[in-house]
């Protein structure tokens, strides 16, 4: 396990440091020069964002990207804006984490049996990366899932995380079944060793409009942690 968790943080120190695709760089640069009002004096972290969670986690959920003003701005996934709010309060229902808030690293935040990432690594321009920017960040969801060894399920939040989670298992060799799993609110699929498990992304467009309800975000996570005790 110390194995691991060392290639995890060598793994998040090469993810910070990239800067392989420059309109991603530009855009999460520019979301800090000059930040919103509401963040006005806030130190940016304006990096790529690498996973987190537990190392010996057996649920593994993939996110589209940062946001802007949330991983940008914090330098944690899914931390510090309403998509954040959602995701780690759904966690906490489920067990997973040991609060419901998650506003910024050194917060008490902590999760068991699940770590968290994404397909992209940098805020995108109008939260839409191109073809070519998730190819080359899809790499570092490939090296999450073989240090990730004890992952048994999949949540995939959205369409883009789902066919992010399908081009990673196809590069580490499982097969993708035929036809290829369309995504879809609740859709499953089983790849390799894993139940890939798919929920509307926690996206404010999808919370505010009621498209995603807390109960069925809660019942995504109830299946997952079946799935991941099977």
């Amino acid at each position: 396990m110390l194995a691991g968790v060392t290639a995890l943080r060598s793994l998040a120190a090469e993810i910070t440091a990239c800067r392989r695709c420059a309109r991603l760089v530009r855009c999460r640069e520019a979301a800090a020069d000059p930040p919103p009002r509401r963040f006005a004096g806030e130190s940016y972290w304006a990096r790529p964002v690498p996973g987190f969670g537990d190392p010996a986690a057996r649920l593994l959920v993939v996110g589209l990207a940062p946001g802007a003003h949330g991983g940008n701005r914090t330098g944690r996934v899914f931390t510090g804006d309403r998509s954040g709010d959602w995701l780690y309060a759904a966690l906490h229902r489920a067990g997973y984490a040991n609060q419901a808030a998650s506003i910024r690293p050194g917060d008490g935040l902590a999760l068991a049996g699940a770590y968290v990432s994404c397909v992209v690594r940098c805020a995108p321009p109008g939260n839409k990366p191109s073809p070519g920017e998730r190819d080359r960040c899809v790499g570092y969801l490939v090296r999450e899932l073989e240090l990730l060894r004890r992952v048994r399920v999949i949540v995939a939040l959205g369409g883009f995380a789902w066919d992010g989670v399908l081009l990673a298992a196809a590069a580490l060799g499982h097969a993708i079944p035929r036809p290829r799993p369309r995504f879809g609110h609740a859709a499953e699929a089983r790849i390799g060793p894993w139940q890939v498990v798919a929920s509307y992304h926690v996206s404010q467009q999808n919370t505010f409009t009621g498209r995603l309800t807390e109960p069925m975000l809660d019942q995504v996570f109830a299946r997952a942690r079946a799935c991941a005790a099977a």
